[in-house]
């Protein structure tokens, strides 16, 4: 920062101003500039240390990097974060408000969650090791150290190391160990002065119970903080105190307290063994149960006569909640106290002693420890898939899409590490629902506001609009509800009838009857208060106004006929109704109708099934949650089976390098390169720190394709005993031996030549395609336009030729991406038999093959005709009598009777000589190959003749005959359980833009095979991303911030450590554009080419500059604007990015090669609606090849950008880097940014663009006499001060070239004299390419007055600026 202000540490920031100002502290960097570089223990007050904390909670909230500023200045963050755990146990005696106190318990819950920053994890993990165990009750201790042999050592190192320390040493591991079991006795007084009811409960409380609980649960969800501390949370009792406490018992105020202490309980009883970090299985959880009864029945024989009967009962008739109350209910407190001494759980009560705890306490401590639990999995199959109207409009679980980040929620959170498999599919399970649920609430909210339910005059409902997704319902009626399942107490399934009146438009009824077996629809039930014709309020809230009552989900079986038949879906057409009445069957969710039907009889509520008045249909594409739900649920009831090599990586622990090729004990030491190599110097560039040696002397002979041996790292097993050995292995460590191979002649045609790779590829792509080809877990990172898709293509080509028997999977985020990999994958050497394509996304692929499984069953039977015609054709030449092309099996007999018996006959004696007999036989065993080749491949496709349906061909192909299988992660999560029941099988998997991918669609497609003698067949996984771009789209906010859900497992695993292979050349942009973005990425530099090749050299025609910021000011005084909530636009923006779009379309600019971009959907609304306006129907002008968001364009990209940054109050999401890099790596040629300056400079995050951007010219500089193609002379660069100034220009050119183009049409028409005289060029310029293209056009089109432009003045502009 220039010119600021020298220190003064008495600027802190005292009581509570901190939030509102905090949020603007970003602009000027205050933790950055002025509060760290300038810590001192000196300095050091309360207020001081309340602005860092918040400074970084806020950046937390924000999801911009926390810690950084911290790592450049480490010496003092000890001392800091001591006197942060010192304010926070000292709470109102340092005089701080519950409000700050708060702020502090969220800074300490960052740090415990940031336990991969080495800084952070040096002060955390003091609080939370061993010998915080000092804090249990002495008897506890002894009970705990007993059951874990090891800790006895332990424990008494950790005493003799504690008895050697100095007084000052040891009162800092005293304040260390105490310091979360004090915390948790300070919460409890809090806690308790919270009364049940009566007079209002302050809200600063109520908050710092539910930020403190937060902590706890995210304390208890890492195996690092949970170990020791999770022993020290039971033995404070504190659930039993939280759920005797007052807040639960407030409605209001208690509602996410309770959700919480839920929560928590949860993970205290987690199924893991906390010391090993090993997951119990149900039989271990069900053992310590009974441990924990039988040593209870044990003391109460012995020492408690009272309870004789229960000592004697069976543990199945005393472990329920009821049965354990009647047991110990009839207990004085003083008996109960002792029965918890004797348990270890409460201190020694003396004999004359009364005891100070409530018997409700007491009673409450005994059941809850003792009472049977459910298992998960229980609690998961006995859950609902539907979301129900209590849980979509619940705020706690499923807040509004404008999430501040302020208050806690009843989330589970994505970081870093899991408990246990189940644990990591438990939450994703979660999130995945609620998300699909606010999606849900969406479509709900839209569809029912449009129907406008009105009350009747007579109290029923009356509708006073329509829904394209939703119809009024005519009759409902359950049909079947099937006994349950052994050992189920739910219903096999629920059956239901729905009719609708489809009397509609043609168009909306085809879509209703289209609805497929397994499409997702919802019931709904409203009763409305409002009169009818009352306007609805948006900002009211939205249950109350509708008088929405029930939601419950259905799943579509099919639609009914005439005869009240299920229409089945096949090919053969669907029979026509008559009339507009349809009615459907549906699935109901069996667990959702038992709880209903529970409730109705127990409680006398209604039935909600006897309600219903409206169903909701939703798009196809997003409507897919149900299966996606049901796949992680059949996971977590199936033995889950991920390689060794991966379990630890994907919860999080160990070494993060252990799934690299280097650490693998199964590395393979000599690979064919195939055609990766373009000729033995490229191969020598592409191991830059290796000596080559070639076994081929000959250099002519030293040509591709290659095969590598490389020296074997790290390999178990060798010991060397010699120097001298040592000596040499180091020299062979360093040496490739390279072995030039001949592929095997395949035949005298044309098409019988292998298909070649020509990219030239970069040292670190060739260590990518190396490590994808050895077994283990390959990340490579690939920045924008480094040929990310052409190391994927390369790797499954090599992966195909090297391991012919082996399958490889193929999953991307998006169609698109899949489309752009096959069609390279079809230029490579890949026989085409062997691709397969599933999903809906293949008819996007822009060639005639169809790669879906009917298009490759057909492309089999018509290959087998073809094939069997090239026999006969062979027959005929050998003179062979009969029938032999009739079948594949008959082809095979001719082949081994007729074809093999010649060709032995021939090897033993050639019949032609030519110039050497190695040409000869070469040519000749090459001509064997094509014919063998055509009778293996019959001998492939002999089982489709076998096979007579194209369901069965299409499953045989999938399970035996493709090699390359490729589908989207959607499709994988949705058709696992088809897959699996097939037999699906497959040894490598390659992910491409893995870093978009969610976490939980990543797992999914490990584990779309059953293992295999109980372990997983797979061998390699390679995930091909960029986390530095934007992350899988989440639409709510808490989901995206709260619960980290945006991360992907590619993220994760680089946040970890996790070895990567990061591209370094990018050959897309202009090596300035490039610029922009390359100092986010290790190394990225420029392929040669974008140096060399005239297009990156030549200049942008008409442009001074090939990028420019582009300062827009605000237009008749607005800037920003906000018709909608967070629907951002800003006109000026809007009216310069298409003056400049209309200039360059001038200029001769391809519309093509010109996108407009921005960074809101409100302002990608407004520029559509500016380009209808102004040039759209112009064909001088037409549409630019895309208008879309930042976000959409991801992974493509143009030659020019027009990007608009929208915002002039906030810098809003830009903040996000990501989202920054994306924008600046799209363009290869040009971009010219749109913002308002002083705003975005200032923002610390983008400074290093931004420094870049402001060094040239903030106005536009133009060249309007150059043009696209062709160069004018020079003339001095014309300056645009403003966006009216744009508008005029682009007005004056787009009038001179109408006005030439006229004058032309006048001198054709005109008679020629030779006498006339030539106009001179200043009268008539030259033709542009545009005048020549509409020389002939008769109709002037008209340019729409611009809002910038005064018609009176051509100066307007000027004067607008000044």
């Amino acid at each position: 920062v220039k010119n600021k202000l020298p220190f003064d540490a008495k600027v802190g920031l005292s009581s509570f101003v901190y939030i509102h100002f905090i949020r603007n502290c970003f602009s000027f960097q205050y933790l950055e500039n002025y509060l760290w570089v300038n810590y001192t223990p000196e300095v050091s007050n309360n207020a001081y240390l309340m602005s860092i904390c918040c400074i970084v909670n806020e950046k937390f909230r924000e999801n911009v990097p926390a810690w950084e500023v911290f790592k450049k200045k480490p010496q003092h963050f000890p001392y800091f974060f001591k006197c942060v755990m010192e304010m926070s146990l000292a709470g109102a005696k340092s005089n701080l408000s519950l409000k700050e106190q708060t702020i502090l318990l969220l800074f300490l819950d960052h740090c415990f969650n940031s336990l991969e920053v080495d800084l952070i994890r040096e002060q955390v993990q003091q609080l939370i090791s061993l010998p915080m165990w000092i804090c249990l009750l002495p008897a506890r201790l002894q009970h705990e150290l007993k059951k874990v042999p090891k800790l006895q050592k332990f424990w008494n190192l950790i005493k003799k190391n504690y008895e050697k320390m100095d007084k000052k040493d040891s009162e800092q591991a005293d304040r260390e160990r105490t310091f979360l079991s004090l915390l948790i006795k300070k919460f409890l007084v809090v806690l308790s002065s919270i009364l049940p009811s009566g007079s209002d409960v302050s809200m600063e409380k109520v908050h710092y119970c539910e930020r403190f609980l937060e902590l706890m649960i995210d304390l208890e969800a890492l195996l690092p903080t949970r170990r020791w501390f999770n022993t020290v949370l039971d033995d404070s009792h504190f659930v039993v105190y939280c759920h005797l406490s007052g807040l639960p018992l407030r409605e209001k105020e208690g509602h996410l307290f309770c959700q919480l202490l839920d929560m928590l309980k949860f993970y205290t009883g987690f199924e893991i063994n906390d010391q090993t970090g090993n997951a119990l299985t149900e039989n271990e959880m069900t053992t310590l149960h009974y441990d924990r009864i039988t040593s209870l029945q044990r003391a109460a024989f012995a020492h408690f006569p009272e309870l004789q009967d229960f000592a004697l009962s069976n543990v199945a008739a005393v472990d329920t909640r009821e049965s354990l109350i009647k047991h110990f209910g009839l207990l004085s407190p003083n008996t109960l106290h002792k029965v918890g001494s004797y348990l270890c759980l409460l201190p020694e009560l003396g004999d004359q002693e009364d005891t100070t705890y409530d018997k409700e306490f007491l009673l409450e401590l005994l059941v809850s420890r003792h009472e049977r639990r459910i298992s998960q999995i229980e609690q998961l199959n006995q859950m609902p898939l539907y979301p129900t109207e209590k849980i979509i409009w619940d705020e706690n679980i499923v807040p509004t899409e404008y999430y501040s980040g302020e208050g806690c929620l009843a989330l589970p959170k994505l970081n870093l590490q899991f408990l246990t498999l189940h644990d990591y599919l438990l939450r994703n399970f979660n999130l995945f629902r609620l998300e699909s649920t606010y999606e849900i609430r969406q479509d709900i909210e839209d569809v029912v506001s449009r129907m406008k339910p009105w009350q009747s005059e007579y109290g029923g409902v009356v509708f006073g609009g329509w829904a394209r997704m939703a119809q009024t319902i005519l009759s409902f009626s359950i049909v079947e509800v099937a006994k349950p399942n052994i050992g189920e107490n739910w219903p096999a399934r629920v059956r239901a009838d729905v009719t609708i009146n489809l009397n509609v438009r043609d168009q909306i009824k085809s879509e209703w009857e289209g609805l497929r077996k397994h499409d997702v629809c919802f019931l709904i039930t409203v009763r409305p208060t409002l009169p009818y014709g009352t306007r609805f309020d948006r900002r009211q809230p939205f249950l109350e106004q509708m008088g929405l009552v029930y939601v419950r989900g259905c799943e579509v079986q099919g639609m009914l006929d005439d005869k009240g038949r299920v229409i089945e879906e096949g090919p053969e057409p669907k029979p026509k109704l008559r009339g507009d009445t349809r009615t459907f069957r549906v699935w109901l969710d069996p667990n959702q109708y038992q709880q209903d039907m529970t409730n109705t009889i127990q409680n006398g509520t209604e039935d909600p099934y006897e309600t219903f008045n409206i169903i909701m249909r939703r798009k196809p594409k997003e409507n897919n949650f149900k299966a996606v739900l049901e796949t992680i649920r059949n996971l977590m009831n199936t033995e889950c089976v991920v390689p060794d090599w991966l379990h630890d990586i994907i919860l999080g622990y160990g070494d993060p390098g252990s799934a690299h090729y280097s650490k693998m004990p199964n590395q393979i030491s000599t690979l064919d390169f195939n055609d990766s190599f373009l000729s033995i110097d490229h191969l020598k560039a592409s191991f830059p720190g290796y000596k080559v040696k070639v076994t081929e002397e000959n250099p002519s002979l030293q040509i591709p394709p290659f095969r590598i041996k490389f020296p074997l790292k790290n390999v178990k097993g060798k010991k060397r005993n010699a120097d001298e050995e040592d000596g040499e292995s180091r020299e062979g460590d360093n040496t490739l031996v390279v072995e030039p191979h001949v592929i095997p002649n395949r035949g005298p045609y044309p098409y019988n030549q292998p298909k070649r790779n020509t990219i030239e590829f970069t040292p670190t792509q060739i260590e990518a395609i190396r490590a994808g080809m050895q077994p283990g877990l390959t990340m490579v990172v690939g920045p924008p336009g480094t040929g990310k898709t052409d190391v994927a293509v390369q790797i499954i080509s090599n992966l195909y030729h090297n391991f012919p028997e082996q399958r490889t999977l193929i999953v991307t985020h998006s169609n698109q991406a899949l489309n752009q990999l096959f069609e390279k994958i079809m230029a490579l050497d890949i026989d085409e038999r062997h691709l397969l394509r599933l999903g809906h996304g293949e008819e996007e692929l822009e060639t005639e093959k169809d790669f879906s499984r009917y298009g490759r069953v057909n492309y089999v039977l018509a290959r087998r005709l073809e094939l069997l015609r090239e026999v006969a054709r062979l027959q005929e030449s050998l003179d062979v009598p009969g029938d032999v092309s009739y079948t594949c099996e008959t082809a095979g007999h001719f082949y081994l009777y007729q074809v093999m018996s010649r060709w032995e006959e021939y090897m033993s004696k050639p019949v032609f000589k030519g110039r050497t007999y190695e040409e000869d036989i070469d040519i000749a065993e090459g001509c064997f190959r094509h014919i063998k080749k055509i009778f293996t491949q019959l001998e492939e496709f002999r089982a489709f003749e076998l096979l007579r349906s194209g369901l069965d061909r299409s499953k045989y192909l999938l399970v035996k005959e493709a090699k390359i299988i490729a589908m989207t992660c959607t499709h994988a999560a949705l058709k696992r359980h088809d897959l699996v029941e097939l037999g699906f099988k497959y040894d490598n998997i390659l992910m491409e833009e893995a870093a978009q991918i969610l976490e939980i669609e990543t797992f999914i497609p490990l584990l779309l095979q059953n293992p295999e003698d109980g372990f997983s067949r797979l061998k390699r996984w390679i995930m091909i991303g960029d986390h530095h771009q934007l992350p899988p789209v989440i639409k709510n906010m808490a989901f995206q911030k709260y619960s980290n859900m945006e991360q992907s497992l590619f993220t994760r695993c680089v946040r970890l450590g996790v070895p990567t292979v990061d591209l370094d050349a990018q050959g897309r942009a202009r090596a300035s554009l490039c610029n922009l973005y390359n100092w986010r990425y290790k190394r990225l530099g420029n392929l040669p080419h974008v140096q060399l090749q005239p297009e990156f050299r030549a200049p942008n025609p008409g442009l001074t500059f090939d990028f420019q910021l582009i300062n827009v000011e605000d237009f008749n005084g607005v800037g920003e604007s906000e018709p909608n909530p967070y629907f951002y636009q800003n006109l000026a923006e809007a009216e310069y990015a298409v003056a400049l779009f209309m200039y360059m379309r001038l200029l001769g600019y391809p519309a093509e090669k010109i996108s407009i971009l921005t960074t809101y959907n409100g302002q990608k609304h407004l520029i559509r609606d500016v380009i209808n306006q102004r040039c759209a129907s112009n064909p001088y002008f037409g549409h630019p090849s895309k208008v879309t968001t930042v976000d959409r364009f991801q992974g493509q990209q143009n030659d020019y950008i027009i990007l608009s940054l929208v915002r002039t109050k906030a810098v809003g999401h830009l903040r996000d880097v990501r989202r920054l890099v994306v924008a600046m790596s799209r363009a290869r040629l040009g971009l010219y940014i749109f913002a308002r300056v002083s705003l975005f400079q200032n923002c610390f995050e983008l400074t290093p663009v931004f420094n870049q951007l402001t060094a040239r010219p903030l106005q536009l500089h133009i060249r309007p006499h150059e043009y696209y193609t062709e160069k004018r002379p020079e003339h001095p660069d014309q300056v645009v001060n403003n966006m009216p100034e744009m508008a005029n220009l682009v007005y004056t050119m787009y009038m001179n070239l109408i006005q030439n183009a006229q004058n032309r049409q006048v001198m054709l028409l005109k008679p020629q004299d030779p006498m006339a005289e030539e106009p001179s060029t200043e009268q008539a310029p030259q033709d542009t390419p545009m005048e020549q293209q509409e020389e002939n056009q008769e109709e002037r089109p008209r340019m729409p007055e611009h809002p910038g432009r005064d018609s009176d003045s051509e100066d307007s502009g000027a004067e607008e600026d000044a």
